[in-house]
């Protein structure tokens, strides 16, 4: 490893190894989920395909990788109660998508678990970033009052200070990494850019946007032509 990669933290080297494959990962979340903000379906759809994931990883990794404090399978199970009601799991099903993402993760823990690390570092934290971003954002835009907290359980982490959960993540990271070998250190770097690609490929798949979309133009077309109408018939009573 060289003189200037040891002196850069191993969560900076992944946030760097990823940059450009999380710049399209943040245009497909603005572009399908970020509909979710005014849209319960499309919103639920987006918590549904990362349930699986944040499930396996919270099954399958060391809890002194992954305390149990950032566990989310509880509070996604609760936010897909409320969105969907209390009988979703009746008639849910693992798209394919999500099947694959799965069958990958299980592939690692069974022949490479460390590279985990990176799915661990890269969906927590960014649960604790732009997540947090959205879900405020989505308050805001459906007047979701402080007192309620129905429907956020995802992001929302009781008792603990977000900025400290992040510092505390990183720290724990970079700590566990600084143990590991030069191989497997690039091999995490590598498994960093697959975790975007796998979650664009399921973000992808999120059900609803489309329409949901097409029904904010619609709905501006019309808005747009009766403004004209009223403009136009103005003119012609003058």
């Amino acid at each position: 490893m060289s003189a200037n990669l040891q002196n850069v933290s191993f969560c900076q080297q992944m946030r760097k190894a990823t940059r450009d494959v999380h710049k399209i990962s943040d245009a497909l979340v603005n572009a399908k989920v970020a509909i979710g903000l005014s849209n319960d379906r499309v919103w639920a759809d987006g918590l549904q395909i990362f349930y699986e994931i944040f499930r396996f990883l919270e099954q399958h990794t060391p809890v002194d990788w992954l305390p149990v404090e950032y566990h989310r399978t509880a509070a996604f199970q609760s936010d897909l109660a409320h969105f969907l009601g209390e009988d979703w799991q009746d008639e849910y099903s693992i798209r394919g998508s999500v099947r694959k993402y799965l069958l990958h993760l299980e592939d690692i823990k069974n022949t490479k678990p460390k590279l985990l690390i990176a799915y661990v570092y890269h969906l927590y934290m960014g649960l604790l970033s732009g997540g947090q971003i959205l879900q405020k954002k989505r308050k805001l835009m459906n007047n979701i009052v402080r007192s309620s907290d129905e429907g956020c359980a995802v992001t929302t982490f009781d008792g603990y200070s977000i900025g400290d959960l992040k510092i505390r993540m990183r720290s724990l990271i970079d700590n566990l990494v600084n143990e590991w070998d030069d191989e497997t250190k690039a091999d995490i770097l590598r498994e960093s850019r697959i975790v975007f690609q796998l979650n664009n490929e399921i973000v992808s798949t999120v059900k609803g946007a489309g329409e949901a979309a097409l029904l904010k133009i619609s709905i501006a077309v019309v808005v747009v032509f009766v403004a004209l109408l009223c403009f136009r018939m103005t003119k012609f009573v003058r």
